[in-house]
């Protein structure tokens, strides 16, 4: 289960999985993020917030996440992790060398500084 904020005044969709992660998530997410890439080209940000992974409910929910990432990556043009997990920070340094946006992480309660690093050229 995830909730979303598709801020589009900014170009943003924020993510926080509340539970461990399924298909039905990420089509959502891919909703979302396409109805938005659909009218303005690029998502300029995508945040991921979370105080710690989630996991996935299945091995389709993993799935469902490699195709998303494969399907947008080249639409977003950076990717906030806002977590204190070790698994995103350790995520935010791998996925920066497969993926076309820029990547960052973001301690826990940094959330304005992510959107602040999202909107800067």
């Amino acid at each position: 289960m995830i909730q979303l904020e598709l801020r589009s005044d900014k170009g943003v969709l924020i993510v926080k999985p509340l539970g461990p992660l399924a298909v039905e998530d990420f089509a959502a997410i891919a909703r979302d993020a396409d109805g938005y890439i659909e009218s303005h080209g690029a998502l300029d940000g995508f945040m991921i917030c979370a105080e710690k992974f989630p996991g996935y409910k299945n091995a389709q929910g993993l799935w469902s996440h490699l195709r998303f990432v494969r399907e947008h990556h080249k639409k977003i043009k950076k990717v906030a992790f806002v977590s204190d997990s070790r698994f995103y920070e350790i995520a935010s340094r791998l996925v920066s060398r497969c993926v076309q946006p820029q990547v960052k992480h973001f301690g826990y309660h940094h959330e304005d500084s992510a959107m602040n690093w999202i909107g800067a050229s």
